[in-house]
């Protein structure tokens, strides 16, 4: 079945293929003329409350649209559910709703905003691999990368890693290169321990922490955790863990200086990063 065109365009129609007026028109098709003539005079109105709105939701970071229409009701709006909805949805304030429970560096309600410069924003992730002399012996490395020059921060091996190996490695990477504004990181328990949370607080760096299942929210470190998995890890036999420090390493520093990176216009992370703190 088709669906019969808006009022307004067979008005539109007739006037333009048959020259009449629209009042004719309306008389012939039996339309109201002032539904034909009406024009939305809510656009202004909209960016008023589009902004309280935006307000009140970092005002109060657990409110959903249904309790910031009461506040605004409150305040004298006239404005009903389906207008606040549209406009919370709108603005991505539904994006990330909830944050680890009692987390007070982590990031609420932000939509990811793409890095201008160098420390901006990190990235980092967790990766395992196994020893070739047991099955057992299972090794970690913590990648850690910043998105904008894409250099490799960090790349540490170890047996295994708690919150303040974290802090530790990331504490040592800002003394070299100053501090970030943010970090992205999945919600592992390292990343989401109290220690970990009081350091990134105590910093003034907020912890980003990608949504469950949404591996996209994290993509550099994932794209830069295949890079290591297949040049480093696949392509390596370690047999104790010192070999495999050493590996990574070597790998980590000719990444940075010698590999090209095809985003950068195939120059080097150590490259652009130069360039981009010359202009």
């Amino acid at each position: 079945m088709v669906k019969p065109a808006p009022r307004r365009r067979v008005v539109g129609h007739l006037t333009g293929r048959y020259q009449v007026s629209q009042r004719r028109a309306c008389s012939a098709l039996r339309f109201c003329r002032a539904s034909i003539r009406y024009r939305a005079k809510g656009s202004q109105f909209n960016d008023a409350s589009r902004g309280r709105i935006k307000d009140l939701a970092a005002a109060r970071v657990r409110f959903g649209y249904r309790r910031i229409e009461v506040l605004l009701r409150r305040e004298g709006w006239r404005v009903n559910h389906k207008r606040v909805r549209r406009l919370y949805r709108q603005e991505g304030l539904s994006l990330r709703a909830r944050a680890p429970k009692r987390r007070r560096s982590a990031q609420l309600r932000q939509p990811q905003f793409i890095a201008t410069a160098a420390n901006q924003v990190w990235s980092m992730d967790f990766m395992h691999d196994r020893l070739a002399d047991s099955q057992r012996h299972v090794i970690r490395l913590l990648t850690v990368v910043d998105i904008y020059t894409r250099e490799c921060l960090a790349l540490e091996v170890g047996r295994t890693f708690r919150s303040q190996d974290v802090i530790h490695v990331l504490s040592r990477v800002i003394a070299q290169r100053g501090r970030p504004q943010a970090i992205r990181c999945d919600n592992g328990t390292e990343f989401t321990a109290t220690a970990f949370d009081q350091w990134a607080y105590a910093n003034s760096i907020v912890v980003d922490f990608s949504r469950p299942g949404k591996p996209t929210d994290n993509a550099f470190i994932e794209s830069f955790n295949g890079r290591v998995r297949q040049e480093l890890l696949n392509a390596s036999w370690f047999a104790t863990l010192a070999q495999a420090r050493r590996a990574a390493r070597a790998w980590h520093r000719d990444y940075n200086e010698n590999r090209p990176h095809r985003s950068l216009g195939n120059r080097t992370p150590a490259e652009f990063a130069a360039s981009a703190a010359d202009t």
